[in-house]
């Protein structure tokens, strides 16, 4: 009988330890099992001739969102399957409870099953959910989520605090379906979560937090609207300018050392925001925070994208705050790179600004982008590109070692890359159920033609080869 049911021959094998080295792989039962310099083809199954091309962990895309838009079972289906193209074979999504998604609220001891029941089946890419604590009741489940259910990560949006929501209604209490969502709330999050960081000293438990401050954004909205209604994506930056952004770090910074809360910034937009991150990080090296953007971010700009598919929360900003964001990587004060993909279609949209749905898709791009921009165009290091595409995520939201590197025992997902493939996207090679992407007609440079799925080649060539097999994944693993 073979030894392995799979090598991978012949390829550059990089990791966010090295750069590269000549190697190969060999997997049974879905795991790495061994990685030699020359492993006999005649004791395998299945023989990849990567020759020619750079191994990649599998991406980790730690910010999804599955199921806000569309059905679930819709959603994690065909997005799973765009995370297939960008290398991505784990997703992280968010799910909470209130408007959009179920559209209902409760216990997350209900709820939590029925999410998982309506992804089983259907993801592409193993996958695991960040829970909201909207409520009281909620807060009250952090120690169970986090010790038993496999969830130890939690997310609050600072913005829906009282926020004029849809731009001519006030009333946040019905589109949250929360008892009190304020700072108050945030503290109590903090507070449970750091008991249960305590209690459970095998496993990083923590907040991430979306850092725009609702006050600031309802008086800038309106100061915007006022000067004749603009509709341009630079007007909704102006409606939810950076310093939005500076002051509710400051905010969570504030209550993270107040409880020692580990925290995740998300999906920073601007070199304020940076710029106040690391500011706080100095000032506080004893807390646990670590920083999150998102290729949008790295490649959108409000000053040359126009048309409402590039509007998202926060919105783009400037090609200046683009080069921050790639200082931040370089540096390595970013800590990983999500998409934040919310698949959005241009019905959704509309035909206004300001009620237009935030969010678009972007899965299929993690790899591709951060080649592109990263190493291509900015000298990044390949092990670089690896840590803020798979590793450092995969550490920060205890999937790691099972997901994130390439190593004995590590589940066998890779992202096998041409370095020298370039194409324009296009929306329909993304392989996503939405009907557009803002980064449409943008050249890349470095694609993955084979994706690799705990040994199973899952996506070759453009196309996604089978069935969905993707698993719920319990953390820690």
């Amino acid at each position: 009988m073979p030894s392995y049911d799979l090598i991978i021959k012949g390829g550059t094998l990089v990791t966010a330890e090295q750069d590269g080295t000549s190697a190969d792989i060999g997997v049974t039962g879905g795991k790495v099992t061994a990685i030699a310099a020359d492993l006999p083809t005649d004791q395998a199954e299945r023989v990849i001739d990567a020759s020619g091309h750079v191994v990649l962990p599998g991406g980790v895309d730690p910010h999804f969102h599955v199921g806000i838009y569309q059905p679930f079972e819709h959603d994690a289906f065909h997005e799973t399957q765009s995370s297939l193209v960008g290398g991505a074979t784990t997703i992280l999504s968010y799910f909470r409870t209130g408007s959009h998604y179920l559209n209902k609220t409760g216990s997350y001891n209900e709820i939590l099953p029925e999410v998982l029941d309506k992804t089983a089946g259907q993801s592409h890419t193993d996958f695991g959910y960040h829970l909201a604590p909207m409520t009281r009741e909620h807060v009250g489940e952090i120690d169970r989520l986090a010790g038993e259910d496999g969830v130890p990560s939690f997310k609050l949006y600072m913005f829906y605090k009282g926020l004029n929501l849809a731009a001519d209604s006030t009333d946040a209490g019905a589109y949250t379906m929360a008892d009190t969502y304020d700072l108050g709330h945030e503290y109590a999050v903090m507070e449970a979560i750091r008991a249960a960081n305590d209690k459970y000293p095998d496993r990083r438990v923590s907040l991430s937090v979306h850092c725009e401050q609702s006050e600031l954004i309802t008086f800038f909205l309106d100061r915007v609207r006022s000067h004749g209604n603009p509709q341009g994506l630079d007007a909704w930056s102006a409606a939810r300018p950076p310093l939005t952004e500076r002051v509710a770090i400051g905010e969570t910074v504030a209550l993270a050392a107040a409880t020692g809360c580990p925290v995740n910034l998300l999906h920073l937009s601007s070199r304020e925001a940076l710029e106040t991150a690391i500011e706080s990080l100095k000032a506080h090296p004893e807390l646990d925070i670590r920083m999150e953007t998102t290729l949008h971010f790295l490649a959108l700009s409000n000053e040359r994208l126009s048309g409402l598919g590039g509007k998202v929360n926060p919105p783009l900003r400037t090609d200046d705050d683009i080069d921050a964001m790639w200082a931040g990587v370089r540096d390595g004060w970013i800590d990983w790179v999500g998409s934040d993909h919310a698949c959005c279609m241009m019905e959704q949209k509309g035909d206004d600004l300001w009620h237009a749905l935030p969010g678009f898709g972007g899965t299929g791009l993690l790899y591709p982008v951060l080649l592109s921009e990263g190493y291509h165009k900015r000298g990044i290091s390949l092990s670089r590109i690896v840590q803020i595409a798979s590793t450092t995520s995969a550490k920060a939201y205890n999937l790691y070692p099972k997901k994130g590197t390439i190593a004995i025992g590590s589940d066998a997902d890779f992202a096998i890359v041409d370095l020298d493939l370039e194409q324009t996207v296009t929306t329909e090679m993304l392989l996503s159920a939405q009907d557009h992407t803002p980064f449409a007609g943008v050249d890349v440079k470095g694609w993955p033609t084979t994706t690799v799925l705990r040994g199973t080649v899952v996506y070759q060539d453009g196309k996604v080869i089978g069935q969905p097999t993707g698993q719920f994944i319990k953390r820690p693993v």
